[in-house]
């Protein structure tokens, strides 16, 4: 008999892993629990999430409440009596008693090396804080935010190359593989969890608008760590020549500049070198100053010919 699963998740970093539990016959997802539809663009198009559109696409049942806690769709899933929950970014706390409803567990794919990166966002901060590597864990669930016991780990390389968007993308796929590993063992009652090490815990929350602002006077190498970290969305910014823009792409520079932070070291056509801490250079590739499109900096610089050498080209707000 397959073993039943409700699955809960949100963004794309969760479908290939709900992929591969209905591509599996000996897995049943009965049904899919999901954040609700947002407003997207301009125009404000009600959209649903990309778990829901492959659930539906499924033939799956989509539960979407707006609050989890003591809601009929709760309950429902509480009814079902699963075998299994399992959770990948959905974006709501579990109550116990919907814990407590899986006949064998109730387990998460977390997106980093618990207990480091405990919270909503432990990609983006794997990056920004230069880490080398970050991860998959599964873990049974318990009240307390990615706090269960670890049952199974696996790690990967952050390129330098890489930004939250490359990064949620293989950790979908490394969370996928590890998931289909660890199953088999764990509905056996083969597994063993390992208790998470309080004093390592670091916590990743939500990244905030203040959290976006680059800190200008950082190294070359931690402005990039930001950029990368913050990209594709929500983007980190500066205000540059007095417009609050969003940075896309920089390279740090191994030249070094007795210039202060956020000065001008270089203008040229093509481009646009500044000054970071501890004496480091970087140059900017693409940005979007604020009421612009995206550009290139050589597209920039036309029509920012003001910013000189020597000039304090960042600014605090």
């Amino acid at each position: 008999m397959a073993t039943s699963i409700v699955f809960m998740g949100t963004p794309q970093f969760a479908v290939p892993i709900l992929q591969s539990l209905i591509d599996h016959p000996e897995y049943d997802v009965k049904a899919v629990l999901t954040q609700p539809d947002h407003r997207v663009g301009r125009k404000h198009v009600l959209t649903p999430s990309p778990v829901k559109q492959l659930a539906v696409e499924n033939d799956i049942k989509v539960l979407q409440p707006a609050k989890l806690s003591k809601s009929d769709e709760m309950q429902e899933i509480i009814d079902m009596q699963p075998d299994l929950l399992i959770t990948a970014a959905y974006g709501q706390f579990l109550p116990t008693k919907l814990l407590e409803a899986a006949k064998i567990a109730a387990i998460n794919v977390h997106g980093s090396l618990l207990p480091k990166y405990r919270g909503g966002a432990p990609v983006q901060y794997s990056i920004i804080n230069g880490d080398k590597e970050t991860g998959i864990s599964i873990m049974y669930m318990v009240k307390k935010m990615d706090a269960g016991d670890v049952i199974s780990q696996r790690a990967i390389p952050i390129e330098k190359d890489d930004d939250n968007g490359t990064m949620f993308e293989k950790l979908s796929i490394l969370g996928r593989d590890l998931l289909l590993d660890t199953l088999p063992d764990l509905i056996a009652g083969k597994t063993t969890a390992t208790p998470q090490d309080e004093s390592q815990v670091v916590f990743s929350p939500n990244i905030s608008t203040e959290e976006e602002k680059i800190d200008y006077t950082m190294t070359a190498e931690q402005i990039d760590n930001k950029v990368r970290g913050l990209r594709p969305a929500p983007l980190g910014n500066m205000t540059i020549d007095g417009l609050r823009t969003k940075i896309y792409d920089v390279t740090p520079l191994d030249e070094k500049t007795d210039l202060e932070a956020g000065k001008v070291v270089r203008a040229t056509k093509h481009e646009l070198v500044l000054a970071a801490g501890d004496g480091t250079t970087y140059k900017i590739n693409r940005l979007k100053p604020a009421g612009k499109q995206a550009m290139d900096i050589t597209a920039y610089l036309n029509g920012h010919q003001a910013l000189k050498e020597g000039g304090q080209a960042v600014t605090d707000d």
